[in-house]
C-alpha cells in the first residue's frame, strides 16, 4: 500500500497555529514522524491561502525538503500557490491534489502538472457535484479526465484518480458505490492509471472513538476491490496492521482472520457473511457492525457503533 501521509493539513488546529507563526521545526517533526511511520509521500494541504500564497507555498516546500526526500503532494484549490511551490522542488516527483471534471479546472491544471513533471490527482466530480453511483464516477474519468491527459499528452502512469470517499455520516450511499468504483476503474483504460483515495474521509463527522474503527475496515474492503494508494495518517497503528495482515496474508489471530475473510468477499464480488465472525468476540463484532454500516444494509448511527467501538 502506497500511504500519502495526512497529517499536515490546515484543518487542525496545531497546523493552523504552526502555519501562522512559521514554526518550521513544527512542519519538520510531523513530516519525519509521517515519513519514518512509513509514509511514502506527504500531502501539504495548506487551504486556499488567498493572501499569503506567494510566501507560504515555496517556504512550506523548502522547510519539509529539508528533513525528508519523498515526494510532496500539493493539496489546494489556489493553483498560483501550486506553482509557487511546484517551482521550489528540488527533490522527488511532486503530486498536484488536484483536479476535478469541472471545465476550468481541468483545462488549468493538468497543463501545470505537464510543466512542471508532476503526478496528477484527477477526481470523478464535474460541475454537477460528486455522483453517487460507482458507473457515474467511472464515466467520468473515461469521458472527460483520462481523454484531457491524452489531449495534452499527458502520461497516463502519472494520473491518479480519485473516485472520491465521502462520509458514512450523512453520505452512507455513498460508501458500497466507492467500493465497486475503485474496483472498475482498474479496467477503465489500458493501462490502467493509478487509484487513490483520501481514506479518513468516511470517518469524518463521526466521534473520534468510532473513526479508526471505520477507516481501518472500509481500508480491507477497499483493498478487496484492488486499492493500493491511498492518503491516510501513517501513524495509525492498527491501520497499518490491518494493510500488514492483508498484504501477508497473515490469518494468525482471530481479527485478522476475518479482515481477510472480508477482503476475500469482496474481491470475489461476494456479500460478507455473518457466518465469517465469531460473535462471541466484541472486536469482530465491532468490524461486522461497521461492515453493515459501510455497505448501507444498517442506517448510520453514532451510538450504534460506540456500543462496540473499539478505538
Amino acid at each position: 500500500m502506497y500511504i500519502i501521509g495526512e497529517k499536515i493539513h490546515i484543518i487542525s488546529q496545531r497546523v493552523k497555529d504552526a502555519l501562522k507563526a512559521r514554526d518550521a521545526r513544527f512542519f519538520q517533526e510531523l513530516a519525519v514522524q509521517q515519513v519514518e511511520a512509513g509514509a511514502q509521500a506527504l500531502d501539504l494541504n495548506l487551504g486556499p491561502r488567498k493572501k499569503d500564497w506567494e510566501e507560504v507555498f515555496p517556504w512550506m516546500v523548502e522547510t519539509v525538503e529539508a528533513v525528508v526526500d519523498v515526494p510532496l503532494s500539493f493539496d489546494s484549490t489556489n493553483i498560483l500557490g501550486i506553482e509557487a511551490g511546484l517551482k521550489k522542488v528540488t527533490k522527488a516527483q511532486p503530486i498536484i491534489n488536484s483536479t476535478s471534471a469541472e471545465p476550468e479546472r481541468l483545462e488549468k491544471v493538468p497543463l501545470l502538472a505537464k510543466r512542471y513533471n508532476a503526478r496528477l490527482i484527477a477526481l470523478t466530480m464535474g460541475k454537477s457535484g460528486i455522483p453517487v453511483s460507482a458507473d457515474e464516477r467511472v464515466n467520468i474519468a473515461v469521458e472527460k479526465l483520462i481523454p484531457r491527459m491524452l489531449e495534452i499528452d499527458f502520461p497516463i502512469e502519472d494520473l491518479i484518480i480519485d473516485p472520491l470517499v465521502l462520509t458514512v455520516s450523512g453520505c452512507q450511499e455513498y460508501c458500497p458505490e466507492l467500493i465497486e468504483a475503485v474496483r472498475t476503474l482498474q479496467y477503465a483504460w489500458d493501462p490502467p492509471p493509478a487509484i487513490s483515495v483520501g481514506l479518513s474521509n468516511v470517518s469524518n463527522a463521526v466521534p473520534r472513538e468510532n473513526r479508526p474503527l471505520i477507516n481501518r475496515t472500509y481500508c480491507a474492503m477497499l483493498m478487496g476491490a484492488g486499492l493500493r494508494m491511498m492518503i491516510a495518517d501513517p501513524t495509525d497503528e492498527k491501520l497499518k496492521e490491518t494493510v500488514r495482515i492483508i498484504e501477508e496474508r497473515d490469518d494468525s489471530t482471530p481479527l485478522g482472520r476475518l479482515y481477510l475473510k472480508l477482503h476475500d468477499r469482496i474481491a470475489a464480488m461476494e456479500e460478507p457473511s455473518v457466518e465469517d465472525v465469531d460473535l462471541d468476540d466484541p472486536e469482530q463484532v465491532a468490524v461486522w457492525k461497521t461492515v453493515q454500516i459501510l455497505l448501507n444494509k444498517v442506517i448510520y448511527a453514532d451510538s450504534y457503533l460506540q456500543q462496540e467501538a473499539i478505538a
